[in-house]
Parts: structure tokens; C-alpha cells; sequence
């Protein structure tokens, strides 16, 4: 699916632009035409029948009204009439969004300003397609465990690392694994309230699925950190958490987007189990705070 609609960070197009570039890879490619069409075009198709736009598209009226369900309205007249206010909404005026392809020759303020932009587009399409019903699952999952196991390779394995520091910060057993190996020998022994966790972007990273198919199979809770939710790693997860699919370019490859989504969503279960460990976890923060003040003290002197 192309992504050349881009929309202003927290524009009135942003959520429909957002879940169209989130839902794209579990979309049939007729399907992608259609919203591709919507996103890009809303005045214009906010005017057409359902008949239109399946012709306009290349498809049949089912596909459409199939594209509609799946963006989350009841049928195509209701898509019909968000797309007709989110029209008025941007004839009422809007700087025009700039564009976040960066070249050899740049200067570096446009460099600045142009991943500030992306950063800050692929905070507001993860944010506007995560499934906020399995994050509180995730979140509860994460709480009451006995130990919690994270996988991650390459970027996604910093990741993981991130992410299972902020929980020993609050008093909770967390490891995380990039070496495929010892991932799986530790996967073994994880059980019934116990968590693993793989993040993969691609949803098909191998060296990831694996210890969470181990981990599946012995009754640990298990969590899919993913951009693809129709990939391989959901196969083997019970809950399935959604990041931005972003585009990739020469000077800013999918790792940098894939790495600022999964690192919003890592931030949302540290700060939803704290919310539900707080009595423990404030003293464990405190206690892990006062553990390291000497060495703040030192560096500044």
C-alpha cells in the first residue's frame, strides 16, 4: 500500500489516515485501493455512492462496504458521512503537511524537522490503532507474573531491554533474550503465570517466534509486539499489541520508525503495571533512585 497521504500530527485526518496505514497489511490489495481512496480523498469520495467508489476503486460494492466495517463503521453510509465532516473539517483551513523524505543534501535543520515530524506520525498512528482492551490484558498479564521473558533482535532487542529494565526498576522478575539460543532453553521453563513477550516488527523474524512458540506451548501468557497482525509471531500469541507500519526511505530505514512505536507501547505496559503494582513499585523505584544518587552526586562535582 502506497502511504504518499500524509496527514498534520493530531489533523482531522490523522485517525482515519492512521487506521488505514495500521490495517493495511491484513487488507486484501482490493481493499487497500479502497481505502487508500478515502484516506486521500475524503471530499471526493464523501460525494460518490457506493457503486462510485467501487468503480472509482476498481472493486465491488461488497469490498467497499467490507473496507468500511474493517475502519470501524457500522456500514458505507456511515463512512459516507465521516468522510463529508472530515471534509468540511479540512476546507475550514490547514498549513499543508510537509513532506518527511530527507535528502543526501539537506541541511540539518530540515533533517531535525522532518524526523520530528515522522516521530511524531508514527506516535499518533500507533497510538490510534492500539487495541486498548488487550493492552489492559497485557497490562494485568505483566502485573501478577512470576517472571516475564522479552525477546527482541537488532533494534527490537533494545527494545526488549528497555522494557524489561523498567520493570526490575519496580520490583518485578524480567529478563530479556536476543540471543536466539539461550531464549529458548529459558522459554522452556516458563509456565502458567508466567509472561514472554516478542517484539519483531516484521512479525517474521524466526529468531523471536521461536522462544515464544516455546513459551505458548508450556502455558505462559504470551505477547506479540508487532507492525504486521496477520505475521507468523501472532500464531503463537495470546494478546497481539499493534505499531505503526511506517515508510521506509533511504536515509531512514524501518528500524528507526519500528523502534519509536514499539517504544510507546513499551512505555504504556510500564506505566499501566506500575498503576497496578503501585504500592510496591513506588518503593522499588525509590529504593532504585537512592541506589544510584551517589553516582549522579559524583558526576556533577
Amino acid at each position: 500500500m502506497t502511504q504518499d497521504v500524509k496527514e498534520s500530527f493530531g489533523s482531522p485526518g490523522g485517525s482515519l489516515a492512521a487506521k488505514v496505514r495500521t490495517l493495511a497489511p491484513s487488507m486484501t490489495r482490493s481493499m487497500q485501493r479502497v481505502a487508500e481512496a478515502v484516506a486521500g480523498d475524503p471530499a471526493g469520495c464523501a460525494a460518490l455512492t457506493v457503486t462510485g467508489l467501487a468503480e472509482l476503486t476498481g472493486t465491488s460494492e461488497a469490498t467497499v462496504v467490507r473496507t468500511a466495517r474493517l475502519l470501524g463503521y457500522p456500514g458505507y453510509r456511515d463512512l459516507r458521512l465521516a468522510l463529508a465532516g472530515l471534509a468540511a473539517q479540512q476546507q475550514s483551513g490547514r498549513a499543508p503537511a510537509i513532506t518527511t523524505d530527507i535528502a543526501v543534501d539537506d541541511p540539518i535543520a530540515d533533517v531535525v524537522a522532518k524526523l520530528a515530524y515522522e516521530e511524531q506520525q508514527t506516535l499518533a498512528d500507533t497510538a490510534a490503532g492500539l487495541d486498548t482492551v488487550q493492552l489492559d490484558a497485557a497490562v494485568t498479564a505483566l502485573a501478577g507474573a512470576r517472571r516475564t521473558d522479552v525477546y527482541g533482535i537488532g533494534a527490537s532487542g533494545l527494545v526488549a531491554q528497555d522494557l524489561t529494565q523498567k520493570l526490575l526498576r519496580i520490583g518485578l522478575i524480567a529478563h530479556a533474550h536476543s540471543d536466539p539460543h539461550l531464549a529458548v532453553t529459558n522459554a522452556v521453563q516458563l509456565r502458567s503465570g508466567d509472561v514472554a513477550i516478542a517484539i519483531t516488527h516484521s512479525g517474521s523474524t524466526g529468531d523471536v517466534i521461536e522462544p515464544l512458540r516455546v513459551a505458548f506451548e508450556h502455558g505462559a501468557t504470551t505477547v506479540a509486539v508487532t507492525g504486521r497482525p496477520d505475521s507468523a509471531v501472532t500464531q503463537y500469541a495470546d494478546l497481539v499489541l499493534t505499531t505503526s507500519t511506517s515508510r521506509e526511505t533511504e536515509l531512514r530505514p524501518a528500524a528507526m520508525s519500528s523502534r519509536t512505536s514499539q517504544l510507546l507501547v513499551v512505555d504504556c505496559l510500564f506505566v499501566g503495571v506500575a498503576q497496578r503494582t503501585y504500592e510496591t513499585a513506588a518503593p522499588a523505584l525509590a529504593a532504585s533512585y537512592e541506589a544510584l544518587a551517589h553516582r549522579h552526586r559524583s558526576a556533577s562535582r
